[in-house]
């Protein structure tokens, strides 16, 4: 017994918490099983070992500032046929991010273009790569405040330093010219240095009147564009389907109808 406190004792001072906690439980199994002295040894430090790469996942899934947990395994490719699911699967390999590529996924509301970004970005924090998430509102607001206060380029750090920047829908609100030159700052900032995934409802015509510059416009698609993966999602909202399934759709649909009808009538 006193070798068993003096062997939890080091291993603690070691900083193998998990490793201390299970000792004794994981001698007695060892015991039962006749293991060799090895077998014993890399088993309790496969335990320690486990017990900190899931530290580690939880510390880096909580500072990469994501909305919620979805995988690519939670995806219902199915429901819709036009995303490749081939595509996504190399992208999963984190390939991409290795060679600073960009990912850019267009498409209307609702048909996953967020839980896509989630998901690839959870897969690149198993890889042991640096992630962050934002709103692409919040982060243009954030980046005109700072460029108007004089201090973007420390603002900025915040964004280059991950090696995946998540930038969730672009184009739901448009943008003054101080917010559009900041984004191109930070654009070329990571240009061959870092990945960016971003999802827009905006078709890249469209930039130009979203940003409130074509010529900022066509400066930042030029390198957004120049090493990435364009995936335009078309078919339906899985938000609205479940209100189709609970027949909430045909009842609004029919109200509108009748809505319009009287106001026609003299």
């Amino acid at each position: 017994m006193i070798a068993l406190e003096q062997a939890r004792g080091h291993l603690e001072q070691l900083g193998l918490s998990q490793a201390a906690l299970m000792l004794e439980s994981r001698l007695e199994a060892a015991a039962h099983r006749e293991l060799p002295y090895a077998e014993f040894l890399a088993d309790l430090l496969g335990i320690e070992a486990a017990a900190r790469r899931e530290r580690y996942l939880k510390a880096r899934t909580r500072l990469a500032h994501l909305p919620f947990h979805k995988t690519l395994d939670q995806f219902e490719f199915s429901f819709q046929p036009s995303v490749d699911q081939r595509q996504i699967r190399e992208l999963a390999t984190m390939a991409f991010a290795h060679d600073a590529a960009n990912l850019v996924l267009l498409g209307p509301p609702g048909v996953g273009k967020t839980h896509l970004a989630v998901a690839l970005g959870l897969r690149g924090i198993e890889s042991g790569l640096g992630v962050y998430f934002v709103r692409a509102s919040d982060l243009l607001e954030d980046l005109r405040r700072a460029q108007s206060e004089h201090r973007l380029d420390r603002r900025m750090r915040v964004y280059i330093a991950p090696r995946i920047l998540i930038i969730d829908e672009f184009g739901v609100w448009p943008y003054d010219r101080v917010a559009a030159t900041a984004f191109f700052s930070l654009v070329a900032a990571r240009y061959e240095r870092g990945s960016i995934i971003l999802t827009s409802n905006k078709g890249f015509a469209d930039w130009g009147e979203v940003l409130g510059d074509p010529v900022i416009a066509t400066a930042i698609l030029d390198r957004l564009l120049h090493h990435s993966h364009v995936l335009s999602i078309r078919g339906e909202s899985y938000r609205l389907r479940e209100k189709k399934r609970a027949g909430l759709m045909g009842n609004l649909i029919l109200n509108q109808e009748v809505t319009a009808a009287n106001q026609q009538k003299p």
